[in-house]
């Protein structure tokens, strides 16, 4: 493992990332999802306006045992140059307690119930974006025509409201399913069957989902069918 992370690098640049095939499919991979949820308008550059810029972050997931699961790349938005009140107003999102995580794992080991994590692939494109953002491809990216600019239809990484609105859209979604929302930890939902009890966390992009009620694969089908998303 070791000589294979030092072989292929992790990349500071797109520029540099290109050099390796490895990346270039990463990149390619996280393009096409941004395509695919039609991300962005191509518009003509207005000229009082001060596009925010963006990067790609670079990260090498691995398994459990050390090996390499994934080279990955995301295009992140250079939030921090957003202007509150133009660009951005509410920002808070909430995230699972610890507390919360372990006692849900306390107790589907102690009933014996399955557990199940899911992760939602893209999270952040979940979202409608209200305010007028205007985003620049990072430095060497080939733009995609002279004079024009990318206009955000969705929330990408890095825009400061985008945690906030993922997790509003995700909770509408789990609500419309029958789910009650903890007033102890918003993150935790609730639902009571005539089979049981499903508990269904979410941490960010992560989802642990577990309950008496055997039938959790129907809850899981539910919710692919409204998010992308990969079972762990």
């Amino acid at each position: 493992m070791i000589a294979t992370l030092a072989f292929v690098p992790i990349p500071s640049s797109y520029k540099q990332a290109m050099k390796h095939k490895c990346w270039q499919d990463a990149i390619e991979t996280e393009l096409l999802a941004l395509k695919e949820y039609q991300t962005w308008d191509i518009v003509p550059f207005p000229p009082s306006v001060k596009p925010l810029g963006s990067k790609f972050v670079f990260t090498i997931k691995l398994r459990s045992d050390g090996s390499i699961d994934q080279y990955k790349a995301r295009l992140v938005v250079l939030g921090n140059k957003q202007q509150f009140g133009l660009e951005y107003e509410e920002t808070f999102a909430p995230v699972a307690k610890m507390t919360i995580v372990r006692n849900i794992i306390v107790i589907a080991a102690s009933e014996s119930w399955q557990t199940h994590q899911v992760d939602v692939k893209t999270v952040f494109l979940h979202g409608d974006l209200n305010e007028e953002v205007y985003i620049k491809l990072p430095t060497s990216m080939p733009s995609p025509l002279s004079n024009t600019i990318c206009k955000p239809k969705h929330y990408l990484y890095g825009l400061k409201q985008a945690p906030r609105v993922r997790f509003e859209k995700f909770s509408t979604i789990l609500l419309g399913f029958s789910f009650i929302q903890s007033s102890y930890d918003p993150s935790l939902f609730l639902q009571r069957t005539s089979k049981g009890i499903v508990i269904l966390l979410v941490y960010v992009d992560d989802i642990i989902v577990t309950g008496s009620d055997q039938d959790i694969t129907t809850i899981k089908q539910l919710l692919h069918r409204t998010f992308h998303m990969k079972d762990l």
